[in-house]
């Protein structure tokens, strides 16, 4: 099933906003979740009611066979409570546990959409805490609260009920008990919000710092920190313990307050039906199931205050949940036209600025790219020219102006059209802990083996993949750890290649490599070159800036110069200056 898309789900927060996923088959088995809870309920109460009938019965003095009847109502209340109870335990569970499949669906899908931008300001260990901290808690709303809570109402009114026939009076008694068990929660139902939502947020944080510390192991090491950031991890786990110890006082206080308050309860039942006795209004059988059916009443209600102490937790899991849940897209991809033939690039005066402050970043740029011709876009840092690759992309859109290929603005294209029309190979690559082969065919999963070598030759990288102990099934480590800056960047212009998109874009791919790389790269590049691909390179080296057919010279977010390396050498005063600063010896 498909999570509900967050446009759909206008103003829902917290526990309410998860109400929504409950949708087709997901209903029925709702349904009998609390089906199931009624039964395993109701049938305790009932078994403990028979108990008490029995008992009061023999106390009575009943002759034995005079029992039998209710004996055999036990025979069939008690497996029924069982039967129930384990009923609520299977079908709750698996109602539970398919609802937080589609939770984490949604929740990756929201990181999806908001990619490549931030989620809310949150670091990556609080972005996992959500994914699977907060989702698995939902388990305790999905599973039990719901069912729990609408057995909690049923049972009780027929326990009222049952009181109400033997003696008005009993019932009365009970209710005012009723209402107070059930309104502990509401008591501390704010505060409970804000310290679940602070137990919540400092583990987030510590899961943040803690992935942070693992991470950082060697610069640690380097600089002699690692007390420091121990420090500050302990700092952390010292943080959520006190946010632990709030929450549980105040569950404590719960806890003592419905024991109370149960206790008085069946005092006061028993108070009450001894009276009733005292004056004839009932007879003696009847007190203990008066006795038992007031205490009985109350169980599902101090069932279900269990998981209202979880509340708090609940409440704040859902609130973050939802927060990612809903995160609109950063781009919306209602694009239908068809993917053009023609892959004539268009810049037609573009006008972009990021949040934050950072004012426009391209101002009225304008260019254009043929199919096949390979260009370098340069410039100074924050001239614009990864935001013309962001925008290339549609990581954003433009805020004035159109980005076009063969004539269609991109906008109207599907976004997974346009992301097989061009590959990106950026500067910071991204390997997954898997084989080599495996990271390759991310590009495209269906590629055979042969396809996977051939991108591998001509991105250079067969020869030292083919060199490893494994060769294509050796696993790259944890952030690609196992191979150096050189190998990862072919390995994602192989990845690009495999893809088979005419278009290739390289986000200053190069800037990382040694010479031995840079000539391996280059070699990959003229292979490249030769199969009548458009290229677009970002770059600061002026070995790729020269192989380039044509150079395009940013300044302030602007198309300052244009033209081949021996017209700009000869005329472009912004591009000599920056040949001369990428060329003076560090």
């Amino acid at each position: 099933m498909t999570p509900t898309p967050s446009s759909s789900l206008p103003g829902a927060s917290g526990l309410f906003g998860l109400l929504p996923l409950i949708r087709g088959d997901r209903r029925l088995k709702l349904l009998l979740t609390l089906c199931s809870g009624i039964l395993a309920q109701g049938g305790t109460l009932a078994t403990m009611a028979t108990l008490a009938w029995i008992a009061g019965r023999a106390i009575g003095g009943a002759a034995p066979e005079t029992l039998v009847p209710a004996f055999l109502v036990l025979v069939i209340v008690v497996p029924v409570a069982a039967g129930g109870r384990w009923w609520q335990a299977h079908i709750s569970h698996d109602f539970a546990f398919t609802l937080i499949g589609d939770l984490q669906i949604g929740i990756y899908d929201g990181l999806e959409r908001a990619a490549p931008a931030s989620i809310l300001g949150r670091r990556t260990g609080e972005l996992a805490s959500v994914a699977t901290g907060d989702a698995e808690l939902m388990e305790m709303f999905y599973a039990h609260t719901l069912a729990d809570y609408v057995g909690a109402v049923i049972v009780p009114l027929a326990a009222l009920a049952g009181l109400a026939a033997i003696h008005p009076l009993a019932a009365l008694t009970l209710l005012p008990f009723l209402l107070l068990v059930a309104s502990v929660p509401a008591w501390l139902s704010r505060r409970a919000g804000r310290e679940g939502e602070k137990v919540l947020g400092e583990l987030g944080h510590l899961n943040a710092e803690t992935v942070e510390f693992i991470q950082s192991q060697r610069e640690l090491s380097l600089f002699g920190r690692g007390r420091d950031a121990l420090a500050k991890l302990m700092a952390r786990t010292a943080a959520l313990g006190a946010a632990q110890r709030r929450y549980g006082s105040r569950a404590g206080l719960e806890y003592a307050a419905i024991d109370a308050l149960t206790a008085l309860a069946v005092l006061a039942a028993a108070l009450v039906g001894l009276m009733l006795l005292g004056s004839g209004a009932i007879g003696l059988p009847l007190l203990p199931l008066i006795i038992v059916l007031s205490g009985g009443a109350l169980a599902p209600i101090a069932e279900v205050t269990q998981t209202a102490r979880k509340l708090g937790e609940l409440k704040a899991g859902a609130r973050r949940i939802l927060e990612i849940f809903h995160q609109k897209p950063q781009i919306p991809d209602t694009g239908t036209q068809a993917v053009p033939s023609d892959t004539t690039i268009r810049f037609e005066d573009v006008g972009f600025g990021y949040d934050g402050g950072r004012g426009a970043v391209l101002n009225g740029f304008n260019c254009a790219i043929r199919p096949g011709e390979t260009v370098a876009l340069v410039g100074r840092s924050g001239a614009g020219k990864s935001t013309v690759a962001n925008l290339l992309m549609r990581f954003w859109d433009p805020e004035r102006g159109r980005v076009s290929i063969g004539g269609i603005d991109i906008r109207d294209l599907p976004v997974p059209a346009l992301r097989r029309l061009v590959a990106w190979v950026p500067q910071d690559i991204h390997l997954f802990n898997r084989t080599i082969a495996d990271n390759i065919r991310l590009g495209r999963p269906e590629a055979t083996d042969d396809e996977v070598i051939r991108a591998a030759r001509l991105a250079q990288a067969h020869d030292f993949i083919a060199a490893l102990p494994e060769g294509y099934d050796t696993l790259c480590g944890e952030r690609a750890a196992r191979l150096s800056g050189g190998q990862r960047q072919r390995l994602a212009i192989a990845r690009a290649l495999l893809t088979g998109a005419p278009i290739l874009l390289l986000d200053e791919a190069s800037s990382n490599l040694d010479t031995a790389n840079e000539r391996a790269f280059q070699r990959a590049f003229e292979g490249i070159r030769g199969q009548g691909r458009t290229v677009i390179m970002i770059a600061h080296r002026p070995s790729m800036i020269r192989s380039a057919e044509r150079i395009l010279v940013l300044d302030s977010g602007r198309l300052a110069e244009a033209g081949t390396h021996a017209e700009l050498a000869a005329s472009g005063a912004l591009y000599r200056q920056l040949m001369t600063l990428e060329e003076a010896p560090a």
